[in-house]
């Protein structure tokens, strides 16, 4: 497996829990599982693939230390990564607006060169709209612990897989 590390921000530490998950999935030891309030810039070139993760606040909202987290690596060379995307949000609550942050932390990084992996089909998920979901893909992992936890385990587990056959292995 390429050197992968996890970048997360979340405030009331669900993103975290699924940072963890995945971690154990792919055997990431805790020392490349990073807090963005708290990581550098300089950790993300240690990486090959950088999975990313952040949950979805208010209507849309990203998470508030992905703000200054982005704005220092949105200028970065990532050519040579590969990037992955996941993400918490609430489909019934916020329905117009379900795991916006991760298409916000796409946007961003658009001009960094980097490729991504990891689409998800919208097949499965009950929500309204999303910026998330280019050409009828979420451009990541959306995961929805209040109303869909049930099905968590088996989105990561699906998406893992996925990542492996985009170049993660």
């Amino acid at each position: 497996m390429k050197k992968t590390g996890i970048f997360f921000g979340s405030s009331s530490g669900t993103t975290e829990n699924i940072a963890n998950q995945i971690a154990n999935l792919l055997s990431i030891p805790a020392t490349d599982v990073y807090n963005v309030a708290t990581a550098s810039p300089a950790d993300l070139g240690k990486y090959e693939v950088l999975l990313l993760g952040s949950s979805t606040w208010g209507a849309g909202d990203l998470q508030d230390d992905w703000f200054d987290f982005l704005a220092k690596i949105k200028s970065l060379d990532l050519s040579d990564k590969l990037i992955g995307l996941f993400g918490c949000g609430d489909s019934a609550s916020f329905g117009d607006t379900f795991c916006d942050a991760l298409g916000t932390i796409y946007q961003e990084l658009q001009g960094t060169g980097a490729k991504f992996i990891g689409t998800v089909s919208t097949d499965g998920y009950s929500f309204d709209t999303s910026t998330a979901v280019i050409n009828d893909q979420f451009i990541g992992l959306p995961l929805d612990e209040m109303n869909e936890d049930d099905q968590t385990a088996e989105r990561i587990e699906n998406w893992i897989e996925q990542l492996k056959t985009e170049g993660l292995a």
